[in-house]
């Protein structure tokens, strides 16, 4: 009989030791253990905008709205996602797939990861900060709140990586082993958030990361920043990035809020917009209204199946470059307002346009036909 007593001990410190060590190496923050309930509809029905568009890899579609969460299409139905069910928050600022084919979905407050049962979840937390990307790993990037930082994920632990600023305007400042920074002057931009707006990667692997006052970006070893001064910008210009694209070329598209796209090929960068005679003769620069015919505003860019470069402009709709000449394209006279906030290439080769004013629309080569 002590045998048996002695027996039963030991399977239960077992039984808790390896609960123990499996609750420690989960790494999840918040996690809804119940299976996810969703309501359904067979319309998009958002009452914001569209901010993000992925199709995965089972060919569902999902849409990511400004603050009404998210919405999965699998052909018949659609299926919604909000903070009711368990996500983070219902502004959503990114959708990917990984690997295991888990959906990844960015928010304003962190990141919640779908697994086609439960949602968990993985909060910003500005309050642990690390310096040292390098001390880190992970291939996911993604937006980290107004603030001047970026969360990186590796599949079970997410970081908060604090962006190497400048900290005066007329030296560099190196961070750490090979982090090398490039300066922007003070003046040049108001705001100097370094809030992330876009984010790209290159055919090298290389991050480019987009935000409002300055691009960054990474190889894995060094941080590179690109600010008023290395960008060309005249004095009076505001850098106000809002978009990235590194298209299969390995060139560096910049859509800004004000000056139009930048272009970096290689070692030279141009105003795209400018070069083009696509700033009219009187703006300001700066983010105001501008006027037809121009491409001054560029919140997305994407690159088509032929190479083409897309740009979606607050003010002016789409604009297509097919490497000598710009066609310029209106969505919908009936939206109440022009501005794309977002173009994807689906695995069928659609364009899709994601609209400020709302819905998603596809490109059928000469016009543009409401698709949710």
């Amino acid at each position: 009989m002590q045998k048996f007593f002695n027996l039963m001990y030991l399977i239960v410190l077992l039984i808790l030791n390896l609960s123990c060590v499996e609750k420690k190496s989960t790494g999840k923050e918040v996690s809804t253990p119940e299976l996810i309930r969703v309501s359904k509809s067979d319309t998009l029905k958002f009452g914001s905008g569209i901010r993000t568009i992925i199709q995965d890899s089972k060919g569902n579609y999902w849409v990511g709205s400004h603050n009404g969460g998210v919405s999965r299409f699998d052909g018949k139905s659609f299926e919604y996602f909000t903070t009711n069910e368990g996500l983070l928050d219902n502004q959503i600022r990114s959708i990917e797939e990984d690997k295991y084919g888990n959906i990844l979905i960015g928010t304003a407050k962190g990141l919640s990861i779908y697994d086609g049962q439960k949602l968990t979840n993985y909060s910003t937390k500005i309050n642990e900060p690390i310096f040292e990307w390098n001390e880190t790993d992970g291939n996911e990037w993604f937006y980290a709140g107004e603030e001047d930082g970026i969360n990186r994920f590796d599949g079970k632990k997410m970081y908060y990586l604090i962006f190497p600023k400048p900290k005066n305007e007329n030296t560099g400042n190196s961070y750490g082993p090979n982090l090398l920074i490039f300066t922007q002057p003070k003046n040049q931009n108001p705001d100097h958030s370094y809030a992330v707006t876009d984010i790209s990667k290159d055919k090298n692997g290389k991050v480019w990361i987009a935000t409002y006052a300055g691009l960054f970006n990474y190889d894995g070893k060094k941080i590179n920043l690109f600010g008023h001064e290395n960008l060309n910008l005249k004095y009076n210009e505001r850098l106000h990035i809002r978009s990235v694209l590194a298209d299969s070329k390995g060139r560096i598209w910049i859509g800004n809020n004000g000056i139009g796209v930048l272009l970096m090929d290689g070692d030279v960068i141009v105003n795209f917009s400018e070069k083009n005679n696509l700033i009219h003769p009187t703006s300001t620069r700066r983010g105001d209204k501008s006027q037809a015919g121009t491409l001054e505003h560029v919140f997305a860019i994407e690159e088509d199946s032929q190479g083409n470069i897309w740009f979606g402009d607050r003010d002016t709709g789409a604009w297509k470059y097919d490497g000598e000449t710009m066609t310029n394209y209106i969505i919908d006279n009936k939206l109440s307002t022009p501005m794309i906030w977002t173009i994807y290439n689906d695995h069928n080769n659609n364009l899709l346009f994601g609209m400020a004013g709302g819905g998603v629309y596809k490109f059928t080569g000469k016009t543009f036909e409401r698709q949710f």
